[in-house]
């Protein structure tokens, strides 16, 4: 297991140069969007939602766009959900209300992929093209380009265009949507599978029926005078809506109407204790201060095991292990943090650790825990069912 540097001055790029060779795909570079608690708290008290509900489908120009760019502290628990939904409480009703139901959208994304597991991959409830290679983002398309553009330099992109390349993808160039969402998942910050997945089934209609049509009268109102200066601005390939797709239905899926499997899906409630623990192990799904684990244990040294054998499989760019990097880097400003490169659950196996519960199928290969914490939910999960956002919020009382 070769441990890595993260001193405060070291350049994160000479980092994964030095100690990550053939572990990430594309150029070498970083993303303006930077990674650490600090910067994350920052970002957090500067927050200003007013207009959020009329803007935050803005693409160009990007001084227009009313997004939060909270997403990748979000996704790794940097800031939890709790407290971003708790930040707005005073902002104008329809700006708040929006955008907590988006945060409530992401929360059910867990929830989703906590239950369903690898399940996720497969179509959810409307048969769509899954199986189908090749690469469906036409670059000659200055809509497609601009924005295949910042997602390879940034790994960050609105919502609005993140539903562009995945309609342009399937339902447009009829490729299948699992090659698609692995593209996007290798260059995002915020990548989860959870909300990556969940996104590509419902652009694609997988997951409510109705494909998502992207069109020329998207870019002309969310990014104005983008496509005069397109070289098919007089053959636009997307000048009209696609014809509506009727999607015949999967067979039927009993865990998305009911949890067999509660306790699984959920983690524990109380931490569970079996020895003394000499680490503080994170994981990719908690890598802020408030972790549990940490909070409980704020004298032991933290551990971080970047997974080899997954980065190797995965091949991110070299923007989200930066970016996971700068993370580590400011946290050592506080805590006693150790990096390493090698496998987690075999640390794990072979040395003490607490660590927090991650409601992904992995978590599953860890062994031996001597101490595992309750996930930081927005909403615990309940059994019922998971059909649908709208079915989901249902199953909790009005007052949540």
């Amino acid at each position: 297991m070769l441990q890595i540097s993260i001193q405060k001055m070291e350049d994160v790029l000479a980092v994964i140069e030095r100690d990550f060779q053939g572990l990430y795909s594309g150029a070498l570079g970083i993303s303006s969007i930077k990674g650490g608690q600090t910067v994350a708290d920052e970002a957090l008290a500067n927050l200003d939602i007013t207009g959020y509900s009329n803007s935050r489908s803005q693409v160009f120009p990007k001084s227009s766009r009313g997004a939060s760019v909270l997403s990748p502290y979000i996704r790794h628990n940097i800031l939890t959900l709790s407290e971003v939904f708790q930040a707005v409480r005073k902002a104008p009703y329809k700006d708040r209300e929006k955008f907590q139901d988006e945060l409530l959208w992401q929360e059910y994304a867990r929830h989703l992929y906590a239950r369903m597991g690898v399940q996720l991959f497969e179509n959810l409830r409307f048969e769509a093209n899954k199986d189908q290679t090749g690469d469906g983002w036409n670059r000659e398309m200055r809509c497609i380009d601009e924005v295949v553009s910042e997602l390879e330099t940034d790994g960050w992109l609105v919502n609005q265009t993140r539903m562009w390349l995945a309609s342009q993808w399937t339902v447009r160039d009829e490729k299948g949507w699992i090659f698609g969402q692995e593209r996007m998942y290798q260059q995002l910050l915020d990548g989860s599978r959870a909300a990556n997945l969940l996104g590509w089934q419902w652009t694609v209609g997988a997951g409510t029926g109705k494909p998502y049509g992207f069109s020329q009268w998207q870019v002309d109102k969310r990014a104005p005078g983008l496509c005069a200066q397109c070289s098919l601005v007089k053959n636009c390939p997307v000048a009209e809506f696609p014809e509506e797709a009727i999607l015949p239905h999967t067979s039927r899926n009993e865990r998305l109407e009911v949890d067999l499997d509660l306790a699984a899906t959920r983690g524990p409630i109380e931490p569970e204790f079996n020895r003394a623990p000499e680490y503080v192990l994170l994981t990719i799904d908690s890598l802020g201060d408030a972790d549990p684990a940490m909070i409980a244990h704020p004298n032991l040294p933290v551990v971080f095991v970047f997974n080899e054998p997954a980065l190797r499989k995965l091949q991110l760019r070299s923007q989200r292990i930066a970016f996971y990097l700068q993370t580590l880097q400011d946290l050592s400003a506080r805590r006693d943090v150790r990096v390493y490169l090698g496998d987690p659950y075999q640390f794990a196996m072979d040395h003490s650790v607490a660590t927090t519960f991650a409601p992904v199928p992995s978590f599953k290969k860890f062994k031996n825990l001597a101490e595992v914490y309750p996930y930081p939910w927005l909403r615990m999960p309940h059994g019922g069912s998971l059909e649908s956002f709208s079915s989901w919020r249902k199953s909790f009382p009005q007052n949540q």
